[in-house]
This record gives C-alpha cells, structure tokens and sequence, in this order.
C-alpha cells in the first residue's frame, strides 16, 4: 500500500488529492492547484475555436500537440486544442512532488480569485482566455466559458484516497467483540466483517461453507471495502442530467441530453454499464501481464542483490588472491636480491683477498730492497779496495737482481677497485610496468539452442552458444555423444565452429549429447545433456549432390536413370556403419540387355565405371541371364537367373556378421557376396540410359534371413 501513496498524490502540492480532475492528457491535478497555475494569456494569441474539453479533438490527437510542445531548459511553449502559441522561454522550477513545473511568463490570476465566493461554497469563475498547462507532461490548454468546470472530477481517485487515508487512521477493531472491542487481526471479504482472533475462531471456522471465504488483513480488507454507495455521475455540461451512455469517439460519458443537441448526436455510443465491465476487463488483463512483469521484476532484483553479495564476496577474494600474488612476487624478488648481494659480497672478498696478499707481498719485498740498500750504502764508505773488490760483483747482481723483481708488472694492482658487476634491471622493471590481469579462468559451460537441435534419419545436428553474460574468452568447443545404448560419452568434434552435424547413427538409437568450452587455463564446465531420437526406419534417398552429371533423378530423388551410354555411379544420401539394412530396387524399364550393378561404395568410389570396377565398391552386375559378384574389377560367382523390366533386386548388408548378399524377385542370388566389411558403406548403383530404377528404403529384412544374435531383425543402424 506504501507504494501506491505516489499515485495519490497532486504533482503541483505534493499532498493528497483534493477534488480532483481529470486533464484531456489523462493526467490529474487538485481542482484548487489547477487554478493556481492558471494564466491569462492576450487576446490575440488565445484561438477562439478552443475549448478546454469540449472541442472535437480527441485524445489520440495530442500525439501530433506532442511533436509541436515539446518543453526542454531552454524551450517551453503553450498550446490548446485547436492549435499552438508560443511562449518566451522560462526557466522550470519543481513542485514539492518532485514534477518540474514551468511557471507562466504572464501574471497569473489574482490571488482573490482563490477564495470561494461568500454564501456560495463554491469557487468564483475564471477570467475568459485562461490558459492551463499539465505539470507532469507540459500540455497547454487554454479553457472555454465554463473554465475549469469543463474537467470532469475523478471521483474514482477521490474515493481511493479517502479509503486510503481512512487505512491509514486508527487502528481497527473487531466487530464482534461485546465489551471493549479488540484490535481486528483479519476481515473476510465475503462476510465484509472484522475479526480478532477469538472471534475468527469461535464464529468464522475454516471449516464447511465458511473455508471456502477469503481472509485478508484489515488494512487490505478496508481499502477494498466501500465506504459509500456508488454515486451517480452528472453532465459537466447539462449538470441536472445524469451520465448513462458512452461515445467511442470522444472516449467519455456522455447523457442523453448531449446525445440528443449536443456534439455526441452523430457519434456511436454504448451502454454505460456495459462499457465499464468492457474497460474493467481489459485493466484487469492489463494489470495480469503488469503484475507478471512485476513479478519477473522482483525476482531480477533478488538476483541482482544476489549479484552484488557475489560481487562483494569475489572481490575480497580476488583482492585476497591479488595481495597474495604480489606478496609471492615480492618475496621472489626479496629471494633474487638475496643471491645478487651474496654475490657482490663474495667480489668483495676476493678483490680484498687479491690487494691485501699483494700489498703483503710488496711489504716483504720492499723490506728486503730497503735492508739491501742500506747494507750497500755502508759497504760504499769501507775505504779497504781489496776487501771492496771481494764483494762489490755479488752486491751489484744482487742490486740488479732486486731492482729487476721490481719490474714493470710488480707496480700494478692486480685487482680493480672498481665492481665489474651490473645489475640488469630494465627488462625487470618494464615487466613490472606490464604487469595486469589477464584472463586465467576456464569457460563456462555453453548452452544448447534447442530450437536449432534436431535429428534427420541417422544424423544428428547440434548448435550451442556462450552464456549471455560471460566475458571468458574462448579457443574452442568438445563436442560428446555416447553410442546411443547408455555407454561412455567419446569426443566427436574438437573446433570453434558452434554448430555440429554427426552422421552415421543408429536409427532408432537415443543417443545423449553434451559440449564443453576451452582455452589456454583448462576445460570448462559441461552443458546440460540432450537427448535426441534418431529415425525409426532407416529411410534414404538417392543423392544428387555425389551423383555422376549425367544422372537423371526424379520421383523426389527415388527414381534414376542416365543420359549416357556408359555406366555412371550415384550412391545413396544415408551411410551405414553398424546395424542390418535391407532395400530394394524396381527395374522400370530395361532395354537391349544393359547389366546394371548394385551394391554398396565407399564416398571417394569412381563414378565413371561400372560399380566395382576399383577397390571402392562392392557389386552384383546382372543382365537378362546371370550375374556375378565384382570388386576391384575382380569377377566371381557367376549364377544364372537375371532380370527384366518389373523385376526386383535386393540388397541386404549385414554389419553384425560383416556380410552383403543380394536378391532377385524375393530369392537369393548366389551365394554371400562379400564378408568381413567394416567401416561406412552407402547403397550405390550404376546403369546407362537403358535402365531405370525405383528405389524403396527402410525395408524390413526378408523372412529367410536371421540376423545376428547382437542386432535385431529390421533396419536399424
């Protein structure tokens, strides 16, 4: 009920309505807020064929008004019925409702004018030329001689608010009660009576005619109770004369007196009653559909509150996940500054080890050169020559000696101050700088478009899409059937496409079929499985498509002969892998002795030969005496007995033992053709322009023949 308050309430005052009425845009406003924002505009701007409710436009007529008063913060205008005045541009101001409202650019009314006339209750007429907009969609009218009594007054919404505000009052007691009523707890709307609970039970049971009753809370039961019997509605423009017919064009009630000298005389009208159950019934079958939209979107509300708890959960984890990854980073790097620095201690070290062995090592020498020096120095003042003479050689090499150990190499260091070392870290860094999300989840499971998912014969056709709202990127789909008897599910295409033709099934097999997405993180999620019926009868036709040019095809591609003198091959539109098959064909004319051949090929067979001329067919050739077995252009087992127009020829392939064997007129001819076929074989025929055949497919197997333990008897594949 809170949510309804809005649709009772003025857009000029923002309260409840008080006597209101009813605009020809269908919009309400109070009878005392209309003249409010009453205007009186010139003379010679107001038309004079204008009338506020009265003129001979209707409603549907404000649509082409709609194109011409159009108001925006820097256009607004005025218009009526008959036409359109423009108005200087005003600025739009809000109404305590929250409707942007466009004051006048003229004075309004005088403020006197809002009070009612002494000893009349009644409001004082408005000035001719008086001009009303809409507030809540900017229509102008400019009214006629009757004013704002030319409206009609929503009585209907005048007594919804008083109901609504009567809801809203004190509390509600129970009608039952003796002594000090309590307060009601529930009203039955058939009874039209308040109850507590003590009352409900001892005087309303759920129980014989009375469970039947509708039990509604008191608030609801007395907005949907009448307060007051139903008035009757006068004429806005004979007042004595009470509203009992309804014109279809001016969509309004009208009263006998308008229908008789007013405009309504020449319009069509009904009965006031019956219109109203008329637009009863379509408001309730509006208000059905609005109510299933309403109600499609509560649902979508609760899932977008779920949406945001999901959004609030995963984004914790993520930022979770996210802390986590760089933390991890962080760590690696902290491991890798670690190792570098153990390494530039080790440099260190050695480039120490290195100067301080040498500077120990110059130390020691230089001792040495200094003691060698000094003794020398003392050896020079001896003033003896012959003692002199004894040791100056051996002073001199030794002096020579020394000096040379001081070489050129022996005063260099022998390691650098300097670090050789350098730490690479530009590509680090741009890595770093490169661093963003990308996407590492799995597709979601795809969706099967069942409208496009269907079965013909023994093919089965699939078309799947993505989620609507998924943003997952993907590489590629799985495609999975099962064998069609319950077993493993195998892969039966692996690509982008998202939509699959599989041939070869069984016929009259269910076979149960799903597909999964994936990308470079992994596999996703399966669809639902599908369920799909293959054919009940292995029915085929021939194929133009793999045909010979010189094919003719008719009878719906049942029927075939050839333009040509040479043998030309056409094979069937359906192959078989598994299961046993049996067709027949009809000689329907047979001219000069031809020998056609019938059979099964391969799809790559020639055909340009007769069927079994390569290693592709496998065929019986007869003509109006014999026949014999040929394939890979090898000729066995040739028996008497041929054909003629009339004649019939069958054919019976046998997966479960892995045979072919023909017939003619209903007997077998010769013995087993051919065994151990595996692998996909499609019927095939090959004939000149002397022949003509009928093909008949789905046959069941004839009565002499006993299929396999592991296959039943008829066409199934």
């Amino acid at each position: 009920m809170d949510e309804m308050e809005e649709e009772l309430k003025c857009p000029v005052c923002g309260s409840f309505f008080r006597e209101p009425i009813i605009l020809p845009c269908s919009h309400n406003i109070c009878l005392a807020c209309a003249r409010n924002i009453l205007v009186q505009t010139p003379e010679a701007e107001s038309p004079q064929s204008s009338r506020a409710s009265g003129s001979g436009v209707s409603d549907y007529d404000y649509l082409e008004l709609d194109k011409m008063s159009l108001y925006s913060e820097a256009d607004s205008g005025y218009g009526s019925y008959g036409g359109f005045v423009s108005a200087p541009t005003t600025p739009c101001q809000k109404s305590p409702n929250g409707v942007r409202v466009f004051p006048p650019t003229v004075p309004p009314l005088p403020q006197v004018q809002h009070h009612l006339l002494p000893h009349t209750g009644v409001l004082p007429p408005v000035p001719r030329n008086s001009c009303l907009t809409c507030p809540q969609c900017h229509r102008s009218l400019t009214l006629d001689d009757r004013g704002l009594r030319g409206f009609p007054k929503n009585r209907v919404l005048e007594g919804v608010v008083d109901r609504y505000q009567q809801s809203k009052a004190a509390a509600l007691r129970c009608q039952l009660c003796e002594k000090s009523p309590r307060e009601a707890t529930v009203m039955c709307e058939q009874c039209d009576v308040f109850y507590c609970d003590p009352c409900r039970l001892r005087c309303h049971p759920p129980r014989g005619p009375l469970a039947k009753h509708r039990l509604v809370p008191p608030a609801q039961g007395r907005i949907s109770r009448r307060t007051s019997p139903r008035k009757t509605s006068t004429c806005t423009e004979h007042e004595l004369e009470n509203l009992s017919m309804y014109c279809v064009q001016c969509k309004t009630p009208v009263c006998y007196q308008c229908l008789e000298d007013g405009k309504h005389s020449t319009h069509e009208v009904k009965a006031l009653g019956a219109m109203w159950k008329l637009h009863k019934g379509q408001l309730s079958q509006a208000l059905n559909v609005l109510s299933d939209r309403a109600t499609e979107a509560k649902e979508f509300l609760v899932q977008l509150r779920n949406m945001v708890q999901h959004i609030q959960e995963n984004g914790v984890e993520f930022e979770a996940c996210l802390v986590a990854q760089c933390d991890a980073l962080i760590e690696a790097l902290n491991r890798r500054k670690a190792q570098l620095l153990s390494r530039v201690t080790k440099e260190h070290e050695h480039k120490l080890s290195v100067v301080r062995d040498q500077i120990s090592h110059c130390t020691v020498k230089l001792r040495q050169t200094t003691g060698l020096m000094e003794y020398c120095l003392e050896v020079i003042k001896e003033n003896d020559p012959s003692g002199f003479l004894q040791i100056s050689d051996a002073l001199i090499r030794r002096v020579h000696m020394t000096e040379n150990q001081w070489g050129k190499g022996s005063l260099s260091p022998r390691m650098s101050s300097d670090f050789d070392l350098t730490l690479d870290s530009g590509p680090l860094l741009q890595t770093i700088h490169q661093l963003d999300f990308v996407q590492m989840k799995v597709p979601a499971a795809p969706i099967l478009q069942l409208e496009e998912c269907c079965t013909q014969t023994n093919s089965a056709t699939l078309s799947w899409k993505q989620p609507p709202l998924s943003t997952i990127a993907v590489e590629g789909y799985i495609l999975e059937l099962d064998d069609g008897n319950g077993g493993q599910f195998r892969e039966v295409y692996v690509g982008t496409e998202m939509i699959c033709t599989v041939d070869g099934l069984r016929f009259n097999s269910t076979y149960k079929s799903r597909v999964k997405a994936f990308n470079s993180s992994g596999v996703g999620q399966y669809s639902k499985t599908l369920v799909m019926q293959t054919s009940e009868i292995a029915w085929f036709t021939f194929d133009p498509a793999t045909a010979h040019p010189d094919i003719i095809l008719s009878n719906d591609n049942l029927t075939v002969t050839c333009n040509s003198y040479d043998d030309r091959v056409i094979m069937g539109n359906t192959g078989f892998s598994r299961g046993v098959h049996y067709w027949e064909m009809t000689i329907d004319r047979y001219d000069n002795h031809p020998d056609p051949a019938f059979g099964i090929a391969r799809a790559d067979v020639m055909k340009d030969v007769m069927l079994g001329k390569d290693d592709k067919a496998w065929a019986m050739y007869v003509d109006n005496n014999r026949s014999w077995f040929m394939h890979n252009n090898s000729h066995t087992n040739r028996t008497d007995g041929g054909i003629s127009k009339g004649a019939t020829v069958g054919v019976l392939l046998d997966f479960s033992r892995g045979i072919l064997l023909f017939l003619i007129n209903d007997e077998q001819q010769g013995p087993v053709a051919f065994n151990t076929l595996e692998g996909m074989y499609y019927p095939a025929i090959s004939l000149n322009r002397n022949v003509q055949v009928t093909l008949h497919s789905g046959l069941p197997v004839p009565d002499f023949y006993t299929p396999g333990e592991s296959e039943a008897a008829g066409s199934v594949c």
